[in-house]
């Protein structure tokens, strides 16, 4: 079965650089595709879904800003099983501050290079190894600017409050984007953060075979 993978705002396959899969499973790593004039996050998914073979069995891997797209394209196109990594699959579930944001459009007001700079000064104090902190580094001064910025504005402007079935959801109880007392996850990881992905990936890994596993053999 082939899992197609998400990565989050500003990063690329990368950062799954530790994740493995059970055997029977192939990832698939779905590459950002460039926004057009008019897409909403829904709508954007839906095109990020064309590169997906829907003619066979797949599961959705979502990290982060990947895990609302995940989800958007759940909702449309059945997959086996849908995992979110320190993500949300509701609107209703972002912190309250986003949607205010988002209402008020303070976001386009601040530039996409000092947004970058902050993400890069972050990593001083969160988990990651110092290997991992530069290849995260280098991954943010990478990033399409002006992915970045339809980004935040299609996540700000969300509206989706509909769960699809089948979803898996593992998150970190010291998430400093997406705080875990706004979202109800299936499974907490205790003291590790946003980038849970990289900082214990034993866990993630352990939760993806079970939720692969069991959403294979409910297909039977």
């Amino acid at each position: 079965m082939k899992v197609y993978f998400i990565s989050g705002l500003a990063a690329d396959k990368r950062v799954f650089k530790y994740i493995s899969l059970p055997p029977g499973c192939e990832a698939v790593h779905l590459d950002w595709i460039t926004p057009q004039k008019d897409d909403t996050l829904a709508s954007y998914a839906l095109r990020l879904a064309d590169a997906i073979n829907r003619d066979e069995p797949f599961a959705l891997v979502g990290l982060s800003f990947g895990g609302m797209l995940a989800t958007e394209i759940a909702k449309q196109y059945k997959p086996v099983v849908t995992i979110l990594i320190s993500s949300v699959p509701v609107a209703k579930q972002l912190p309250g501050y986003f949607r205010m944001a988002g209402k008020m459009g303070l976001h386009k007001f601040v530039p996409v290079s000092l947004l970058k700079s902050s993400a890069a000064t972050k990593r001083f104090f969160t988990r990651e190894s110092n290997a991992d902190k530069k290849l995260l580094w280098e991954i943010i001064n990478e990033s399409d600017a002006g992915l970045i910025r339809w980004s935040i504005d299609a996540i700000l402007n969300w509206e989706n409050d509909t769960i699809p079935q089948h979803i898996w959801h593992i998150h970190g109880t010291r998430d400093e984007i997406l705080p875990i007392k706004f979202t109800k996850p299936t499974l907490t990881i205790p003291k590790h953060g946003h980038m849970l992905v990289m900082t214990n990936p034993q866990a993630v890994n352990e939760f993806l075979a079970k939720a692969l596993t069991e959403g294979a053999l409910a297909q039977i």
